[in-house]
Order: C-alpha cells, then structure tokens, then sequence
C-alpha cells in the first residue's frame, strides 16, 4: 500500500542550500506596517513609471504593467485595512 503524502518539512541546513531563510516571528503591528510600506513603494513605482511614460522615456507596456501591480497592491491594502476595522468593530461590540 502506498503512504498518503504529507507537508514537506525543509530543515535549516536545506534552507541555507536554496538560500531561503527561516519565516522570523514577527508582530502584528510589523506586519501592518510592511504591507503598508508595500503599498507605498508600488503606489511610488507605478507613479514613477506613469511619469517616465509620458515623456517617453519607458514602454506603454511597462507602464501599465507597474500601475497595475500599484493597483493590484492598493486594493491588497484596502483589503487588509476592511479587515482591521471590521475585526476592531466586532470587538467593540463584544458585551463584557
């Protein structure tokens, strides 16, 4: 009989092999401010690609590409951000 297959588990010393480092622990607030900060650098590269477009310094095709991976990470942020409030507002209705 064949074992089913489970979660492949990479050790440290095949992390270090493929140059992957181990996921670090990481607060709440860290990982708010990492999207966020995501957020703004694509928000400022797709600007930048906008502007270098329209004197013509870049590809149209390449400044679609950077605004849609600008807007694609701005909906991500608003996303998470629903989210927050929404989780926050369901706690404040908690009775005590």
């Amino acid at each position: 009989m064949i074992d089913p297959v489970g979660p492949v588990k990479a050790t440290d010393a095949v992390r270090a092999a493929i140059g992957v480092t181990a996921p670090q622990p990481t607060s709440f607030s860290d990982t708010m401010s990492q999207v966020a900060t995501n957020a703004r650098d694509a928000l400022r590269g797709g600007e930048a690609a906008a502007i270098s477009g329209v004197s013509g310094e870049t590809a149209v095709q390449d400044v679609v590409q950077a605004l849609m991976g600008a807007e694609q990470q701005l909906r991500a942020a608003i996303a998470v951000r629903d989210r927050v409030v929404a989780a926050y507002q369901e706690i404040s209705r908690m009775q005590i």
